[in-house]
């Protein structure tokens, strides 16, 4: 008896994981070159000017911070950093947190310069703006998962994430906004999850496995 084949597609395609996975190395090659290109024309490297974005967005910083933020090592950080100081676009002041330390502030200058950096990934919006809402909302929904999951296994900086913040409450109630936020006391869409927030609060190891198994459950 001869064995039925599977179809000619399903027989000679990747798992949808690992096609996934390719595409989105594409999208970050073009996001790596349209960063080199942005900041090439900025007079700056990729690096300082994601250093310039970020000071711009939270403030002064420490090398340490700019490095966990970054995901960049602290001589990296270091060089960049001079090299930032040397353009004028920040300057160095002794952090009042550390003595040895010092924290890093953009002049006026480097905050033009930041606010425009931190709008080099918006070309990308042009092309999620393909996608319907309902898989804009689809493709949101696994972003998040994918992020924290690389954040749990040390592969990524942890960012702000609602999903593992102690304020996070997930599913408490029924209807489109099923979360809540405990440290503003408001509810929260799937779609409004934070990936960066300024509140946010690290929950601890136990805690965010418990927001995992939460969230896993159906609303």
């Amino acid at each position: 008896m001869t064995a039925k084949r599977l179809p000619y597609f399903e027989e000679r395609s990747e798992p949808i994981a690992e096609r996934i996975a390719t595409g989105l190395h594409k999208l970050g090659l073009a996001m790596k070159q349209q960063a080199w290109l942005r900041a090439n024309e900025e007079g700056l490297s990729a690096t300082q000017g994601q250093i310039l974005a970020v000071l711009v967005m939270d403030g002064a910083l420490s090398g340490k911070e700019l490095g966990e933020r970054l995901g960049v090592t602290l001589p990296t950080i270091s060089d960049s950093v001079r090299a930032l100081v040397d353009k004028q676009l920040v300057t160095k002041s002794p952090d009042p947190r550390h003595p040895r330390a010092s924290l890093v502030k953009p002049t006026k200058k480097g905050r033009a310069l930041g606010a425009r950096a931190r709008a080099w990934p918006e070309f990308m919006a042009g092309a999620v703006a393909e996608l319907s809402p309902a898989e804009q909302s689809a493709f949101y929904a696994g972003v998040v998962k994918m992020i924290r999951a690389l954040q749990e296994q040390g592969l990524v900086p942890v960012s702000g994430m609602c999903v593992t913040c102690a304020y996070f409450r997930p599913h408490v109630r029924a209807g489109g906004s099923p979360h809540h936020c405990a440290f503003v006391d408001a509810p929260l869409a799937a779609a409004q999850l934070r990936l960066d927030c300024p509140e946010h609060a690290l929950a601890s190891d136990g805690a965010r496995q418990t927001l995992r198994e939460q969230l896993a459950q159906p609303g």
